[in-house]
């Protein structure tokens, strides 16, 4: 969706900008306050690269290989519609009452015309896509992030987004039907999509002077934006600011 791609953007350019600083980066990266875990972060890192780069980098390069965009494009469509009630609980549960009807009426558009999702006419016809998630939802209401925390497989995350992650699941449509094949099918499906779509940015940090630092400041960076908007006080631009400063 078209959120995703924004999403996507700003993970490289922070990324990117990273780069930049990178020898700078490595002495803040031993002693940041919001990241008391590092020891088990790098580790659970270390074997999340080692999983992307010998087995979801082939695979999602063959599936590149082997199936036509226009394929691809209807499979990323689908489910990101089939995402969409998480989106529109959350349109509530953070108040945006503009939002709600906007991306109810995106849902049923995309259900109907889109042909279950398959096609994106809405975004056509002036209904953008949006993207909200339970993690953004209580950082909306104030509960701080915690520690920063690498997932298995999952990658970068925080103590709230790694709750609100659990509370996601149980809002997807595929969670409540009774056979566990259906279940989890989609959902590797999916992975595998965004996965192929992600292998760009990936690839650009897997191959900086300190990848780590590189995913903690992008991650951080871009959650703290779509909690907070474009506010002052963000501890990543500070720290990418401190980082400037140092390099000079």
């Amino acid at each position: 969706m078209d959120s995703r791609h924004k999403a996507l953007r700003l993970l490289a350019l922070s990324a990117l900008s990273l780069s930049l600083f990178g020898c700078a980066a490595v002495p803040r990266a031993q002693r940041d306050p919001r990241d008391p875990w590092q020891r088990m972060n790098r580790a659970t890192f270390k074997f999340d690269m080692g999983f992307e780069k010998h087995v979801a980098a082939p695979v999602a390069s063959g599936y590149q290989a082997t199936v036509p965009h226009v394929v691809r494009l209807g499979i990323s469509n689908f489910f990101d519609n089939l995402s969409y009630p998480a989106v529109i609980v959350n349109d509530l549960l953070q108040g945006q009452f503009k939002w709600f009807v906007k991306d109810t009426c995106r849902l049923v558009v995309n259900s109907t015309l889109g042909l279950g999702g398959l096609l994106n006419p809405a975004s056509q016809i002036g209904l953008p896509a949006d993207n909200r998630d339970f993690g953004q939802t209580f950082g909306k209401w104030g509960i701080p992030p915690g520690p920063y925390l690498v997932l298995p497989i999952l990658g970068p995350s925080d103590v709230r987004d790694a709750v609100g992650r659990a509370i996601d699941v149980f809002a997807s449509p595929m969670h409540y039907t009774p056979n566990t094949l259906i279940w989890y099918t989609p959902d590797a499906v999916d992975a595998l999509n965004d996965d192929a779509r992600l292998q760009p940015t990936l690839h650009l940090i897997m191959h900086s002077y300190n990848p780590y630092a590189f995913m903690r400041h992008a991650y951080l960076s871009q959650r703290h934006y779509m909690v907070h908007g474009p506010s002052r006080g963000n501890p990543a631009a500070e720290e990418l600011k401190e980082l400037q400063s140092a390099g000079k």
